[in-house]
């Protein structure tokens, strides 16, 4: 089963990093392969809020939907994700932020399996490409919403 995880030093604060991950209805503007995402439900849960959304993901001729359970947890700046339905017969992914110097750490971890072989070799690649570069895409979104940190 594919995966990845990074650890990556950014020069905004881990409340700035956590809004900008949350803020799930932006995703189509900033994030590759992101065509589309709909918020089907919010609620307040244990651990903080939950919601439930479909992601809209293209790649050449191909586009494919996904549903995930989010939970965003303000108090331990974490943030997990997980597969409802779609393409994936498992998905799963951690964002957690943590408080470093004048910025934070961003812990990024995926794990996913494509329920099709030929799916995953038409699109897995590009998939694993996208993933990648997603802590890329976060720190970048966060510059455009917060500015460039001092010294940077």
């Amino acid at each position: 089963m594919p995966s990845f995880r990074t650890v990556r030093r950014v020069s905004f604060t881990s409340e700035q990093m956590f809004d900008v991950v949350a803020d799930v209805e932006r995703y189509p503007e900033f994030l590759p392969l992101c065509e589309g995402l709909v918020v089907h439900e919010r609620k307040a849960g244990e651990a903080g809020e939950e919601l439930r959304a479909t992601m809209t993901v293209g790649y050449k001729a191909i586009t494919e939907r996904f549903t995930t359970h989010v939970v965003l947890d303000r108090a331990q700046n974490l943030i997990r994700v997980r597969n409802l339905d779609g393409p994936f017969t498992h998905l799963e992914n951690q964002w957690r932020f943590v408080a470093a110097g004048d910025g934070c750490d961003v812990h990024f971890a995926i794990d996913y399996a494509f329920r099709s072989a030929m799916l995953s070799l038409i699109v897995g690649a590009a998939f694993d490409k996208a993933v990648r570069s997603y802590t890329d895409a976060f720190e970048a979104r966060a510059r455009t919403l917060y500015g460039s940190p001092a010294g940077a």
